[in-house]
């Protein structure tokens, strides 16, 4: 299905070939709203490599008449459309959101989300005008550096680095914390791809927290290269182990780490599903961003 374009664009599936492209495009728009680029290329690979989405149908690549990336767009329940700042105003986002409601309704998708920045202002009117409404909130939080020292472990609990051999141990934990609010659990090979795969991990910013043998937290950190502030991927706690202050001392010991390799900050994004704000805020952090999850029951939903 082809959205309905204004004159001379053209519009096409993505592949993993166009991953740079597509990068290039999502960095205009960051640098444009935010002031600098914040995904990197791992992401957008990621995105197309997500298991339920088909990029021959589930994605497209729209092109102006000089065959530049104008836009991009994606559906799999979660949506996303990107639009550069210099094709804004001329009806692609709406097009794009009309090519999604389509491809969604296809798929028997119920709903379908998409995640703005609240600052994002015309984008915001653009859901609400689609019949978008809030669902929840999303925060970006960050910290200055040096940060406090780590505390001392709770008894029974030791801190060491992240180290090879990890990887599934780590998979199992993160996904039964997150179990609790995210939609679907991620296979090791889906969570990899954002986590310990993406050329940008940093194993030695990234600590786990043992109870005897057993992993019972864990922090999945980033180091992207040229930037001066770390960032944290993924917090999560065993159930049985919550309120002991591990997620703090986990995350201490991660800023402590970042502050040895010469940055400045520590940033992460947090989900209000997850509850963990006010752990955040306790270790010092901060709110910087904003961002609302916007929900479209489709209509073919509700007949």
């Amino acid at each position: 299905m082809q959205a309905k374009l204004p004159d001379d664009y053209r519009m096409r599936p993505a592949t993993p070939a166009d991953v740079a492209d597509i990068h290039r495009l999502v960095s205009a728009c960051e640098r444009a709203l935010l002031g600098s680029a914040e995904t990197d290329r791992d992401t957008i690979a990621a995105e197309l490599a997500r298991p339920r989405l088909t990029p021959a149908t589930d994605t497209a690549l729209v092109y102006d008449p000089a065959g530049e990336l104008a836009a991009w767009a994606w559906v799999d329940r979660r949506s996303v459309v990107d639009v550069h700042p210099d094709h804004r105003g001329r009806g692609i986002g709406g097009a794009l959101l009309d090519w999604i409601d389509t491809r969604a309704g296809e798929l028997g998708t119920a709903r379908v989300v998409q995640t703005v920045e609240e600052s994002d202002e015309a984008a915001v009117a653009l859901l609400r005008s689609r019949g978008y409404e809030p669902m929840v909130s999303s925060w970006l939080l960050g910290i200055e550096l040096p940060a406090a020292a780590p505390a001392q472990p709770p008894a029974g609990i030791t801190v060491r680095t992240f180290a090879p051999g990890d990887e599934r141990d780590a998979h199992r934990v993160s996904e039964d914390a997150f179990d609790e609010w995210q939609e679907r659990r991620r296979d090791y090979d889906e969570w990899a791809l954002t986590t310990v795969a993406r050329a940008s991990f940093a194993p030695d910013c990234s600590p786990l927290a043992f109870a005897g043998d057993e992993l019972v937290g864990v922090v999945i950190a980033t180091d992207e290269p040229g930037r001066d502030e770390g960032y944290v991927e993924r917090v999560a706690v065993r159930a049985d182990q919550r309120g002991r202050g591990i997620a703090r001392l986990l995350l201490a010991t991660a800023f402590d780490r970042f502050h040895r390799l010469g940055r400045r900050g520590v940033t992460l994004w947090t989900h209000s599903d997850t509850g963990a704000l006010d752990v955040y805020l306790k270790v010092g952090m901060s709110v910087r961003r904003t961002a609302t999850v916007f929900a479209r029951q489709l209509p073919a939903a509700d007949a």
